[in-house]
């Protein structure tokens, strides 16, 4: 809680779970909630031109990030921008195709790295900065404001091969040919993730999350190298200027050891979990350790009906009791029906 005078105002419900308390209610938000299957979004996407324009330009950056919010009443709003834009304020070329998504230029070497920036482009990031502060004026206050940045593995992952991969192959292909480049790769995108976290908050964002959506495809080990160590060193520097900052990790594909190793060696608010961790497990595994955060199948919440219904009551059985924050498996999808989301929010809020 915090005092405004005479008045007692209560923290935000995802920020209480965050916490670590279980507040009288289950928080809910959903990964790319600002988005496609939204007409709004659709109509200021296409006014925009472009979508990096819709990132960077900050008007564009608050009415969209805003757009759920006022549609749903969400107890969070995400910022709205996109994981590459640390590699483009480092000096990546950066578009976003049609129907193919991101093309970056590519970074596959030392000398390629040594041609990058040593510090973020302040001409892109304060645009975002300025987005993050004005949303946060614009909320009411029990609506938690959340920043994000990608995880220097996944981030790594798209740098290396100029665009997504099935199985990231060139990354993976990367850190065993040439582990030298590859740490110094990861090195630079913890300092500028950091960084970025840091004028995230600073500008007013109550918590953050890194979003390692690439974590599936690596082995114990190499989970451990590339994507736990470079987390633990983001959220250590982040800590270093800002000692209570909340941060949520959100590494795809991970097993229940993997979850229960990052949170040990991180130190992380709360994990997001995908759809396919088996959640029974999980809780004997962290007990209370840290807040829960998912895990609906973004499938199951396209598919709607006595289903939807079944899995969410399920999910909220599983995790009564618990600091839980509910949340999709991963992003919500272009084609799920804005009938279904609000059948989910009913139900979720009883």
């Amino acid at each position: 809680m915090k005092c405004a005078g005479d008045r007692v105002v209560q923290l935000p419900i995802v920020l209480q779970a965050l916490d670590g308390h279980v507040p009288n209610r289950t928080p809910l938000w959903m990964m790319r909630q600002a988005g496609r299957y939204l007409p709004e979004y659709r109509e200021l996407r296409a006014k925009a031109g472009d979508f990096l324009t819709l990132c960077y330009t900050p008007d564009y950056a608050v009415e969209v990030t805003l757009q759920p919010i006022r549609r749903f009443g969400f107890d969070a709003a995400i910022l709205f921008s996109d994981i590459l834009v640390v590699p483009h304020a480092l000096g990546c070329s950066l578009s976003f195709e049609a129907g193919e998504g991101p093309r970056l230029s590519t970074v596959t070497s030392t000398s390629d790295l040594k041609g990058l920036r040593e510090e973020l482009d302040s001409s892109k990031i304060d645009r975002v900065l300025e987005a993050v502060s004005r949303i946060r004026a614009d909320l009411p206050h029990e609506t938690a404001l959340l920043g994000f940045c990608g995880a220097p593995w996944t981030v790594a992952t798209y740098m290396i091969a100029g665009r997504g991969t099935p199985d990231q192959a060139p990354a993976r292909l990367a850190s065993l040919r040439d582990p030298v480049f590859f740490e110094a790769l990861i090195d630079r995108l913890v300092e500028a993730s950091a960084q970025y976290l840091i004028g995230q908050l600073k500008a007013g964002a109550d918590a953050v999350q890194i979003f390692d959506s690439w974590a599936g495809v690596l082995d114990p080990e190499s989970f451990r190298r590339w994507s736990i160590r470079p987390m633990a060193r983001i959220v250590s520097a982040v800590r270093a200027v800002i000692p209570d900052a909340r941060i949520i990790a959100f590494p795809k594909g991970a097993s229940v050891s993997g979850l229960t190793e990052l949170v040990k060696e991180t130190g992380v608010n709360g994990v997001g979990l995908d759809w396919t961790i088996d959640r029974a497990e999980l809780r004997y595994a962290l007990g209370a350790k840290c807040a829960l955060q998912g895990n609906l199948d973004p499938l199951t919440l396209i598919a709607g009906g006595e289903e939807l219904d079944r899995a969410i009551d399920a999910l909220m059985e599983d995790f009564r009791g618990a600091a839980h924050i509910f949340n999709l498996g991963h992003g919500i999808r272009p084609e799920t029906p804005i009938a279904h989301v609000e059948r989910m929010i009913a139900r979720v809020r009883g």
